[in-house]
């Protein structure tokens, strides 16, 4: 199916005009954004940690430090929240109450499981490195065994999700448009500055061409 079905878990009820329910609408937000925020709630406690993420096809791979109770959660076949934002301008209104951002968000709903299996596990880190930059994984050291038994990998199964977008111009009421008052979108974007090189850096190592090249929006 190319969209998710829409139910009470991943319905947007708020300007449900902007919602949307096709992969083809949510999975861009998600493989643009560099981070995701994960919610879970643990011993009654709702939590909301930000970590990297990265997608390969249905599921979303999360990684961390064995002792991540994040992680442990997410192992356990436990429901999750996750949650990515894209934001792409500022919009002032000649009003205070239309003054509003445009943004691609997404929320995703879905249990994890352990990633167990070693091949599984160098596919889902390559996957991660490769979200951050692609081509970077071909060009470092690959993990040790210490570097693997101290990293857990949990994949979430995407069984749910929707995003939601604005973007264009202000909406003042329509008496508000003759007053004086500037009203238009800045717009925002993500974008990567000259690359620094380590102190310790091998003489002769140039930057990589995906590390001078990287913009998030290309």
């Amino acid at each position: 199916m190319s969209s998710f079905s829409k139910t009470a878990r991943n319905r947007v009820k708020r300007l449900s005009k902007r919602a949307a329910y096709d992969r083809a609408v949510i999975y861009p937000i998600v493989d643009e954004a560099l981070i995701c925020h994960v919610g879970f709630v643990q011993d009654g406690q709702p939590l909301v940690i930000p970590m990297i993420h990265a997608r390969d096809g249905d599921t979303l791979y999360l990684h961390g430090a064995k002792a991540s109770r994040l992680l442990k959660h997410g192992q356990s076949d436990q429901p999750l929240c996750i949650t990515a934002t894209l934001l792409d301008g500022i919009v002032f209104a000649r009003s205070i109450f239309h003054h509003s951002m445009n943004y691609r968000s997404a929320v995703l709903f879905g249990c994890g499981r352990l990633v167990a299996a070693e091949p599984e596990k160098l596919r889902a880190l390559e996957v991660l490195a490769e979200h951050i930059a692609r081509g970077r994984w071909r060009d470092v050291r690959q993990p040790s065994r210490k570097e693997l038994n101290a990293t857990s990998v949990v994949a979430v199964s995407i069984e749910s999700a929707s995003a939601k977008v604005r973007s264009g111009p202000p909406l003042d009421d329509e008496e508000d448009y003759a007053l004086p008052i500037w009203a238009g979108v800045l717009p925002l974007e993500q974008r990567a500055l000259k690359a620094i090189d380590d102190p310790r850096l091998v003489e002769g190592v140039a930057v990589p061409e995906y590390a001078i090249h990287l913009f998030r929006l290309s």
